[in-house]
């Protein structure tokens, strides 16, 4: 799959209604392209795929919104709205905030969010100039996963 039908796959698979097999998402995540941490900063709107992860269906239970990248070093992971329909950054689900760093992750260095309070990374790809793919990762989940994914969308 070259990097044009991986971006025509993801729109697909975006819209698609209903459980997604997470090999296909694989398949669309190797042939996108890497970013780098200042590449994303900014604030971003968050959906997921419904693979059957055990998070899925939870995050929109919490009023997940997105995340927000002010720096490398200042990034706020689970952005929720409250019953207001105001945002904040939910430090307690997150147990804190967290940074970007360029780590490896299936062989590609790429930008990845490392939570402070939780052993968890979420790695970015680009889709587009306004989309990233992301793939949760978090230890103890074997090389083969499950993994969480997921899309993040400039407002």
């Amino acid at each position: 799959m070259d990097r044009h039908q991986a971006r025509t796959r993801f729109q697909t698979l975006r819209e698609t209604q209903g459980r997604i097999d997470a090999a296909e998402l694989d398949d669309v995540w190797a042939a996108l392209d890497t970013v780098r941490p200042e590449e994303i900063l900014g604030a971003w709107k968050g959906g997921e795929f419904d693979t059957g992860h055990p998070l899925n269906g939870e995050l929109a239970k919490a009023g997940w919104y997105g995340k927000t990248f002010d720096s490398v070093h200042d990034a706020k992971p689970l952005m929720c709205r409250d019953a207001a329909g105001g945002l904040y950054s939910n430090l307690e689900l997150g147990k804190g905030e967290a940074s970007l760093w360029t780590v490896e992750f299936r062989g590609e260095s790429t930008a990845t969010m490392v939570y402070d309070g939780r052993p968890v990374l979420d790695h970015f790809k680009r889709v587009d100039d306004t989309t990233l793919m992301g793939v949760m990762n978090a230890k103890g989940v074997p090389a083969e996963g499950p993994f969480y994914y997921f899309f993040l969308e400039r407002p």
